[in-house]
């Protein structure tokens, strides 16, 4: 799960990974593609957890 502002509705919501459509590796790093609960596509670059913590596991 993690965060995000949408561009359509402008509502910070909490994303779950069943939202989640894709996931693509880009220079920055990963970026997930998803569904808002607005109904719009959003994606966001997906390097949200500290490069201390756990490995991070998107399950759909």
């Amino acid at each position: 799960m993690f965060t995000h502002v949408c561009t359509a509705c402008a509502k910070r919501q909490l994303i779950f990974p069943s939202q989640v459509t894709a996931v693509a590796e880009s220079e920055q790093g990963p970026v997930a593609t998803f569904t808002c609960w607005c109904g719009a596509e959003q994606s966001a670059l997906y390097s949200l957890a500290p490069a201390t913590s756990s490995k991070v596991v998107l399950a759909a």
